[in-house]
């Protein structure tokens, strides 16, 4: 799995509007692009609805917000449009950008297990470098996940074992 401190993955995908973006198109920016399951369905929807509502706390910390999931441009723009999302949705139904970011795989609901997408974030710097992974997402309180550990990597956590690794990542 892909940790804080690797180079994140090179990716092309297209937008709900059409347009391509590929991470050369986020070089120089902070962004957090986050893999959930599918549009229009309970959590997902919470989800967005919660970066939605955060996005211009996210902006002020200088994260843009990018949604990737193996729907159709066309399911995006219904998803948008139903909800009201602020930010753009990556249409990955090749699976490619998914399995580059290894956030396919075995998964189990009700007893079942299947093959799809583990619901995971990246907060991604401006060179293009992983600063963290939230594999547990909340979807109800994503984005003050995000934000939480936005203002604990700017601040420095509270024990000082902590700190002396932060500060050898930052370092690196």
């Amino acid at each position: 799995m892909l940790k804080s401190g690797d180079k994140a993955p090179y990716f092309e995908g297209v937008a709900q509007n059409g347009l391509k973006i590929t991470s050369n198109d986020l070089a120089g920016k902070k962004h957090v692009i986050y893999f959930y399951p599918k549009d229009l369905t309970p959590g997902c929807t919470v989800q967005a609805i919660n970066l939605t509502a955060h996005l211009d706390e996210l902006s002020e910390k200088g994260y843009d917000v990018i949604g990737v999931s193996a729907d159709s441009v066309k399911r995006h723009c219904r998803f948008i449009e139903k909800i009201g999302i602020g930010f753009d949705l990556i249409s990955d139904e090749s699976l490619e950008i998914i399995k580059a970011f290894e956030v396919w795989g075995l998964k189990k609901f009700m007893g079942r297990e299947y093959e799809g997408i583990k619901r995971t974030t990246f907060l991604i710097d401006e060179n293009g470098v992983i600063e963290a992974v939230i594999d547990k997402v909340k979807t109800k309180s994503h984005a003050q996940q995000i934000l939480t550990w936005v203002h604990s990597w700017l601040r420095g956590p509270i024990f000082p074992k902590c700190r002396i690794n932060i500060e050898k990542q930052r370092e690196q």
